[in-house]
């Protein structure tokens, strides 16, 4: 299947199984990505989590991975990160790609103190950012001292950035990093977010399901619902039938626009172009 090409499989009754006898044959690997995966399939007790997955990640680009609750989004997560195996396809990184985690739940046991500086001194000892640098570029300095337990979920987020971000990564994976935040919070951490992607070069794949914002700031969305219903820029999603048939039509209509500023262009498909000086855009105040 081509990135930004629409088709109906959205709304296919999987069966009991999950299982579809349709699937297109993998795409071929593409040449200077990051991260790519072909036909990565993976089920559970006999139910299909994800079948037949293609996904890329280019250098410098954020993807927003979204789709309903039980999606596969996570376990997808976890299979391009090498935490699980698919049960069929093939994953490829970047020889040497360095990867900025941030898993979508820390559950914390509040009878056991541990401070933010603590929590960051657990990082893998790689890093090679400092815990005060990283605490200020994501605007949490303040809190550098506080108990896990008594941060906020805005703090608590910020925080969990900060960790993923001291190995300084090329690729920063985040899973729904606005989980347990107020609306405010959420356009001031998606703000944020493209503000690294712009001063670090860094690339970002985002699962989320808040997708009036994160959808805006993204070069591209893959929607998922165990395998890639659609995927292109923005906009394209936004007015696929797949996209309107899973979210409905008033999440469509509440895409928002954000600018930020990066050296090249997408087409509908989501594939980069180098783009001309002059149509540069600038961040977003």
């Amino acid at each position: 299947m081509q990135a930004g090409t629409a088709h109906s499989c959205c709304d296919h009754d999987h069966g009991a199984s999950g299982h579809q006898h349709h699937a297109a044959a993998p795409r071929a690997f593409a040449e200077g990505t990051l991260l790519s995966a072909r036909g990565v399939s993976f089920a559970r007790d006999g139910r299909a989590i994800l079948e037949h997955v293609d996904i890329d990640i280019a250098a410098g680009e954020i993807v927003t991975l979204i789709g309903p609750n039980g999606a596969g989004k996570t376990t997808l997560v976890r299979i391009l990160l090498g935490l699980a195996p698919p049960d069929a396809g093939e994953v490829r990184r970047r020889e040497g790609l360095t990867i900025g985690y941030a898993p979508q739940r820390f559950d914390l046991a509040p009878a056991i103190p541990m401070t933010v500086e603590r929590f960051l001194g657990t990082a893998p000892r790689d890093r090679r950012a400092g815990v005060a640098d990283v605490l200020a570029e994501v605007g949490a300095s303040r809190v550098r001292n506080s108990q896990l337990t008594a941060l906020s979920g805005g703090e608590l987020q910020r925080v969990v950035l900060a960790r993923a971000l001291l190995r300084q990564p090329e690729l920063l994976v985040l899973d729904e990093p606005v989980r347990g935040v107020d609306y405010a919070g959420e356009a001031e951490l998606y703000t944020l977010i493209g503000r690294l992607r712009v001063e670090r070069g860094l690339s970002v794949l985002l699962v989320s399901h808040d997708l009036h914002v994160v959808m805006a700031q993204s070069d591209r969305v893959v929607c998922v619902n165990r395998h890639v219903c659609c995927s292109g820029v923005p906009e394209t999603v936004a007015r696929s039938p797949e996209y309107v048939r899973l979210f409905g039509p008033e999440a469509a209509r509440a895409l928002g626009l954000y600018s930020h500023h990066h050296d090249h262009t997408h087409d509908l498909t989501g594939a980069a172009h180098p783009a001309p000086a002059e149509t540069r855009t600038r961040p977003a105040n």
